[in-house]
């Protein structure tokens, strides 16, 4: 019988987890989880500190309890993993509730460990992270028990973004600032513009280029000299790796200390695998290295690293597309492929068109800007990016399909739309970029 241990109880932990007792029901599966709580919803925990998830029991989907109960799985939750012996086949971990620590063998180790909120350590009671469930009960403690009316949110990308937005909706006053002027880095700059006018059409105060100095009870200092008041700090500017137990073995970090795997989601050690954000893989359609932090890799990580432990090892992890999309009030932003970074690696020529959603004369048409780069060497699409208040998740979905199957950015032509005038043009948007791209 298979001993297995997986670090790490939340999407990718607890998924793998559960992958692998669907296809083994006799190996013994423990999950370590340093924090409280595992398998809730993280991509759920903005939209619930402002409203739109109405309970709090619809983002936590399992207990330790439950998961026993129904698949046999020992979730250990307070139990963090502090090192690694790969050469004994064993792992130390420290009891939080106990303050003790113990050594557990292994003979297949799992790693999903995630990543941590970064912060800026201001001296304040004020300010807050968000990352996990003990973040959120604790923010949403202390909104109601302060009687929060205004937010500060320190950074532009995914986090903040929704933060802001959500805090907004539920009555809470927000001010946003952003240490640079590039704002949602995963799209690129100039179609990041509809954010700057919707925070201006509600009257939300915005300072990019600017920092947090020190924090004094509610009295915020920033670098630009202006002092301001504040019931609350939220922090959303990026993560780190959850890896420094990591390097107390022989597995493999990368520089920025992510774990390197290979297409069946191996590390460089036998038997230890790892997925989720700690990990970082490969692009699909380029051959480029990619670090993808996102829901979907997670669980397709579990799902490949299951069938490869019952010996289904002709399915394996054929690469990140690095499809992302995010809300910000009426708009959405979304795009697919490489980072606007990224493209400096290509010789590529850029298609956009600015159309309606849908045709014309129906009523609620909206603008729709989509843009695609194309690699001048083979005519294949390498990144897309489409904003708009509707219809930029569809083209996008569609074409991280035609990425997905190496499509040129002349078949775009060819694409045939589901047509009526709610929903497109008889020649959509997707089909423009195509006929466009002609003449390039």
């Amino acid at each position: 019988m298979n001993k297995i241990i997986v670090v790490g109880a939340v999407a990718g932990g607890a998924t793998v987890a559960s992958q692998i007792r669907r296809l083994d029901q006799e190996s013994e599966i423990i999950v370590f989880e340093k924090d409280r709580d595992m398998s809730f919803a993280n991509c759920a925990l903005p939209y619930y500190l402002g409203n739109v998830v109405d309970s709090r029991d619809k983002i936590l989907e399992a207990t330790p309890e439950m998961f026993y109960e129904k698949k046999q799985i020992t979730v250990k939750p307070y139990h963090e993993v502090t090192a690694i012996n790969d050469t004994h086949k064993s792992i130390t971990v420290y009891d939080r509730q106990s303050k003790q620590s113990f050594e557990e063998t292994y003979d297949t180790l799992i790693l999903s460990p995630g990543c941590s909120a970064n912060s800026l350590n201001l001296d304040s009671d004020i300010t807050f992270t968000l990352r996990n469930m003990e973040d959120t009960d604790a923010i949403e403690s202390f909104i109601k028990h302060r009687k929060v009316s205004n937010a500060l949110i320190i950074g532009a990308g995914y986090i903040g973004l929704e933060i802001l937005d959500n805090l907004y909706e539920s009555g809470i006053s927000p001010t946003l600032i952003h240490r640079s002027t590039h704002i949602n880095k995963l799209m690129d700059s100039d179609m990041n513009q509809p954010i700057i006018e919707e925070m201006q059409k509600r009257q939300i105060p915005f300072r990019l280029n600017e920092e947090v100095e020190k924090v004094i009870g509610n009295e915020v200092h920033f670098k630009s000299g202006t002092v301001e008041h504040f019931d609350l700090i939220i922090e959303g500017i990026g993560v780190k790796p959850n890896s420094d137990f990591i390097k107390t073995s022989n597995i493999k970090l990368d520089a920025r200390g992510y774990i390197p795997v290979n297409d069946c989601f191996e590390t460089n050690i036998p038997n230890i695998y790892a997925l989720g954000d700690i990990i970082n893989a490969h692009y699909r359609h380029v051959d480029l290295e990619a670090h993808v932090p996102l829901a979907w890799g997670a669980h397709r990580g579990a799902s490949i690293i299951a069938e490869q432990l019952a010996g289904n090892d002709s399915i394996k992890f054929k690469g990140y597309l690095g499809a992302n999309i995010v809300k910000f009030f009426d708009y959405t932003f979304a795009s697919v492929g490489v980072s606007p970074q990224e493209l400096m690696h290509f010789d590529y020529e850029v298609v956009e068109t600015k159309q309606g959603e849908h045709a014309g004369y129906y009523p609620g048409n909206s603008p729709l800007h989509l843009r695609v780069y194309f690699d001048n060497t083979n005519r294949r699409i390498i990144r897309a990016a489409a904003v708009g208040k509707k219809g930029a998740d569809k083209r996008i979905d569609v074409l991280s399909m035609a990425m997905m199957h190496r499509l040129t950015i002349d078949e775009l032509t060819e694409f045939e739309v589901a047509y009526a005038p709610p929903y497109s043009r008889p020649k959509d948007i997707i089909n423009m970029i195509g006929y466009k791209a002609r003449n390039k």
